[in-house]
């Protein structure tokens, strides 16, 4: 069983795949079926679709694109984010063939739907979705929405730690696209030790993740931008942690360029 994993994320905003700067610049790089397919074949270990622009907007769920990552038959593990707000919401995702669903807007707006969907698909499904940066007295918590930055509330905290959740996807968002530069004091200043983390945001050189890895607290690295230029990029990572604890590098099917998708 691995201890460790190596996601590949997707970002999606108004229908097409793109390159993040910090949630606030843009650059196209194709269908996401197309980078979904990709991540699959060359071995990542999960891969996170993040749908950017549906809890803004109060959108529900993409299940076009859903029906469409269904039809490519890819044996990762697919993680959907996206305007998961209700509980219909996220049984109808898993329905349509997700594994697991990441929630972020009901954290600020309803945790009792939280439960609600821990309690219909079970902890494992959920990850909870925590974008901060530090503060002067810790990590502060951003709503995307609103553009502001609080301190977790009590009510959170509380949350994670009765085990609503399985894992926290903790991203240094004001790095997120800057190579190497996620802030590992996030990981050490996180109030909650009993639920596993998945670091995402500026994360792209090997010592890096080796670095993120050997805490006990990271179940996984998230990895997007970094993996949209070079074909063997998933490949190259793992050969170079050279780690046991990581799924072996895959070589055995043919991929397509990125860029060409």
């Amino acid at each position: 069983m691995l201890k460790k994993r190596l996601v590949g994320v997707v970002t999606i905003k108004n229908g097409w795949a793109v390159q993040s700067f910090g949630y606030d610049r843009y650059l196209p790089l194709g269908k996401p079926e197309c980078l979904v397919e990709n991540l699959d074949r060359w071995g990542a270990d999960e891969i996170l679709v993040q749908v950017i622009d549906r809890s803004v907007v109060a959108k529900s769920p993409d299940y076009e694109l859903l029906n469409k990552l269904a039809q490519l038959g890819i044996g990762t593990p697919l993680i959907y984010s996206g305007g998961v707000n209700t509980i219909e919401d996220g049984i109808r995702v898993i329905q349509s063939g997700a594994d697991r669903i990441v929630v972020d807007s009901l954290l600020h707006d309803d945790l009792s739907i939280v439960d609600g969907l821990s309690n219909q698909l079970g902890a494992q499904a959920i990850i909870a979705s925590i974008p901060v940066k530090m503060g002067r007295y810790g990590p502060e918590w951003l709503d995307y929405r609103t553009k502001l930055s609080t301190q977790l509330t009590k009510e959170l905290v509380d949350c994670i730690a009765k085990g609503a959740i399985s894992e926290i996807l903790l991203i240094d968002w004001r790095h997120e696209g800057a190579p190497g530069r996620f802030d590992s004091e996030l990981v050490h200043q996180f109030p909650v030790n009993n639920v596993p983390l998945i670091a995402f945001g500026g994360v792209s050189d090997i010592a890096q993740m080796s670095e993120l890895f050997s805490h006990p607290n990271i179940s996984a690295v998230a990895i997007g931008n970094f993996l949209n230029y070079r074909e063997n990029s998933i490949q190259r990572i793992k050969e170079d942690l050279d780690s046991p604890i990581l799924r072996p590098p895959n070589y055995a099917a043919e991929s397509t360029l990125l860029n060409n998708v």
